[in-house]
């Protein structure tokens, strides 16, 4: 999902309050935690399902690799748990 599909998918529950809590399932379906945080990021993918995650330039110290080129500008969703 990118970030318009997911702001079109947040405008249709705008009636919603503001204190509505958002949730994260797990791969299966069976469990569930409250958003925590939201970090900008870079994903490699390395399949279409899954891949991995990097630093971006700005959050990378000087001993830590940068992202591979093919890398792309990512959000990551963390759930509390």
């Amino acid at each position: 999902m990118t970030l318009a599909e997911l702001r079109a998918h947040l405008a249709k529950h705008s009636h919603l309050p503001d204190n509505t809590v958002v949730l994260l399932a797990d791969a299966e379906g069976n469990d569930y935690s409250p958003l925590h945080a939201i970090d900008r990021a870079m994903y490699r993918p390395d399949t279409p399902t899954s891949g991995q995650l990097y630093l971006t330039e700005q959050q990378r110290p000087a001993d830590c690799p940068p992202a591979p080129d093919d890398a792309i500008p990512a959000l990551t969703l963390w759930p509390m748990h």
